[in-house]
């Protein structure tokens, strides 16, 4: 009896050794992924993240799951991922908000988007329309500049202190010094509503919004804020041509926590990579003016450090900070 025990004993070592073994070495992903969404749902990063995550799966042979973890301007979800185990299987979709722009505007952000994340792929950007009421005098962007330095000057909206929007007039203000004046607003469709209205003279908004306002004769696109135009509305020139310096973009970068393992890093961009070679992925960013990424992996995070310094720089200036 004793030798049977033994021999049993012995073999549940073996089996256990070899289950261990197994579960050590599985391949990545061998369970679902999580991809947070810092955002409400119905969100453009939303709508972005879940198509992307689509192709992810069936990529991957695993659920990649959005889950919405919104609030403080992104920073509570992105605050998870950065906190989280950095094994691949929680990611977020970080923004030009979370990644860069967050850093100087909010006095105790619970992360640092240069040293706590791994960037694992450059989605996309957009960049804004600044538009004017269809009615308004202002028939160019330098009209708007003159005006802006006579009398009271002039005023624009935007979805909120610290926003990109915001930040845009702010750096227009520096590059031409006008008097700008800025009025925020809860979101960008009430802040477009009042430029309609003359309640405010501009302001920068999304180029697929916006044009379809100005096709429907309620507004007129003075400039663009990407120094490449828009995709979207090729026949608006760019701020920066007039004033060198003006190149702001919107875009969407996907990250894990910090020292995540070189492979599974480079098995996630594969598959955001086919992902955006899918035909779903590429129709809906012509449709929404999104032009797809074209930062590489190995640049991901020197891109990060340029952009905390760019937007730091105008943040500073304008003295933004988070509502």
């Amino acid at each position: 009896m004793k030798h049977l025990f033994q021999k049993f004993l012995a073999a549940a070592v073996i089996a256990s050794a070899s289950f261990t073994g197994s579960a050590a070495f599985a391949e990545f992903p061998d369970r679902p992924i999580t991809m947070v969404v810092p955002f409400s749902p119905g969100t453009s990063t939303d709508t972005v993240s879940r198509l992307i995550a689509k192709v992810m799966s069936e990529n991957l042979g695993q659920p990649v799951v959005v889950e919405n973890r919104a609030g403080a301007g992104g920073s509570v979800g992105t605050s998870e991922v950065v906190k989280s185990d950095p094994d691949g299987y929680m990611i977020a979709m970080g923004t030009v908000g979370t990644l860069a722009i967050n850093k100087s505007i909010f006095k105790d952000l619970p992360y640092d988007p240069e040293a706590d994340v791994t960037p694992i792929s450059f989605v996309g950007y957009t960049p804004t329309l600044l538009v004017v009421s269809a009615d308004s005098k202002f028939q160019t962007l330098e009209d708007l500049v003159a005006a802006s330095k006579t009398g009271d000057g002039v005023t624009f909206a935007s979805t909120g202190n610290g926003t990109s929007t915001h930040l845009a007039g702010e750096l227009l203000k520096v590059l031409t010094g006008g008097q700008m004046i800025h009025v925020p607003y809860k979101s960008g469709a009430v802040g477009l509503a009042a430029v309609m209205s003359g309640e405010v003279d501009f302001m920068f908004n999304h180029p697929v919004s916006a044009k379809k306002n100005v096709e429907a004769g309620k507004l007129r696109a003075l400039g663009v804020s990407g120094a490449k135009g828009s995709v979207v509305a090729p026949e608006v020139p760019p701020i920066n041509d007039t004033y060198e310096g003006f190149d702001l973009i919107a875009w969407w970068l996907i990250h894990g926590p910090a020292n995540m393992p070189d492979d599974v890093t480079k098995k996630l961009n594969a598959a955001v990579t086919a992902a955006m070679n899918d035909d779903e992925v590429r129709q809906h960013f012509a449709r929404s003016g999104i032009t797809e990424g074209d930062v590489a992996l190995a640049d991901l995070k020197g891109f990060i450090s340029a952009e905390v310094k760019k937007w730091g720089s105008i943040a500073d200036a304008a003295k933004a900070k988070a509502d």
